[in-house]
């Protein structure tokens, strides 16, 4: 499910450095002509032109009576929030209001400014590139703006015929957000049912139950996203300061050397981190981690008590991910979402195994506070966090 519905802001990470791959791509190709502002790193016109065109010639891209089924999903939303309660004792500060039914240019246009957010961070540090800055220039200030314009449109386009659900709360953005938004891309959602051969409106359930309880994490917990979105500014006040280092032959010969070194463990993403980097970037991953193995939880937990064709779904659903094309791989392994699908295998692993062995009021220790969130270790090592836990809050512990 999590290669159908990975989020925006997974995406966006897997963006951070991979503009890199942009970068080192149009090395080789020719200037385009194009008049257009090019003190920005992306042109973001043609990036919305480029993922408009993707999905025009898709299937069943109109909805029909889109009124009654945003309504319908509504009330989707409204009973999710009922039995998560239920299931979780976690409660939300006020009614989720914010539901809505795209098409997949919808999901572009509404996903468009959250990444103009992310390039604009990196557009700061492209600002402070000096002379003689040979690697940095390469890999953001010689970026040929056209190129890079077109293959992020080509991901959006991409992601845009394939996501099915998406809980959006702005992160990065400077005004206050307390509440976010739902969306259900229904052209996709009507493709599963159709090439899987599902019940309706129990696949539309089981994605509501994943996004609803997206809504709990951060609305439940006000301090989450202002966590969040600190972890994302220190990692890019540290991005910047390593660009600025980035200085000479030398520093290729360096990234030469690490990228031909046998013994390395790392994806091609954290190759430029510092010490400093990767432990943010490494944090950053845990809690996506959290977030989506946390959902998937509820979803696969509470979706078994009250969908009759539940089993069905998931192992329709699974069966599908597995039949992934060489294309798909290929494109997943160079934006990094290959990553990104381990880490929510990882997370629902987590979630899963602390559960069994201490309960679900155990596991929502979690929401406590950033000092309560697993680490990537934890994240792997589920009894590594169960017992950082109960030594943190004596006579906590249980029984295994």
């Amino acid at each position: 499910m999590a290669n159908v519905r990975n989020r925006r802001k997974e995406w966006e990470m897997a963006l951070l450095i991979g503009a890199a791959l942009g970068a080192l791509y149009v090395a080789t190709r020719p200037k385009t002509e194009r008049r257009t502002d090019r003190t920005a790193l992306v042109d973001w016109g043609r990036v919305e032109d480029t993922a408009l065109g993707i999905v025009r010639g898709a299937p069943d891209e109109h909805i029909p009576n889109r009124i009654g089924l945003n309504l319908e999903y509504r009330a989707m939303v409204a009973r999710c929030t009922g039995v998560i309660t239920e299931y979780t004792g976690m409660s939300l500060p006020g009614a989720l209001e914010a539901v809505y039914v795209f098409d997949r240019k919808d999901w572009i246009r509404a996903n468009i400014e959250g990444f103009r957010r992310l390039f604009d961070r990196i557009e700061e540090i492209q600002r402070e590139l000096q002379p003689g800055n040979t690697l940095a220039a390469l890999l953001l200030g010689e970026v040929n703006r056209q190129v890079l314009s077109s293959q992020l449109g080509l991901l959006m386009g991409y992601l845009a015929r394939r996501v099915l659900g998406q809980y959006d709360l702005a992160l990065l953005g400077k005004e206050v957000v307390t509440t976010g938004n739902l969306y259900f891309v229904e052209p996709n959602i009507a493709r599963i049912e159709r090439e899987l051969h599902l019940p309706g409106l129990d696949l539309r359930m089981w994605i509501a139950l994943h996004e609803t309880t997206h809504a709990y994490e951060f609305e439940g917990n006000p301090w989450l996203r202002e966590h969040f979105n600190g972890l994302l500014e220190k990692y890019f006040e540290g991005l910047n300061q390593q660009v600025r280092g980035l200085r000479g032959p030398q520093a290729l010969r360096n990234l030469a050397r690490r990228l031909r070194s046998p013994g390395r463990r790392e994806g091609w993403m954290e190759l430029l981190m510092t010490d400093e980097q990767r432990l943010l970037f490494r944090q950053l991953q845990a809690v996506m981690s959290l977030l989506e193995g946390y959902s998937n939880h509820i979803m696969n937990t509470v979706g078994g008590r009250i969908l009759p064709d539940f089993e069905q779904i998931r192992e329709r659903v699974e069966a599908r991910r597995r039949r992934t094309g060489v294309a798909d791989r290929l494109f997943a392994r160079l934006t990094g979402l290959n990553i990104k699908m381990e880490q929510y295998r990882l997370g629902e692993s987590f979630v899963n195994e602390v559960v069994q062995r201490r309960g679900i009021e155990f596991m929502n220790r979690v929401w406590t506070g950033p000092e309560a969130l697993p680490s990537m270790d934890e994240v792997r090592q589920p009894d590594l966090w169960i017992r950082r836990i109960e030594s943190s809050t004596p006579g906590l512990s249980g029984g295994s």
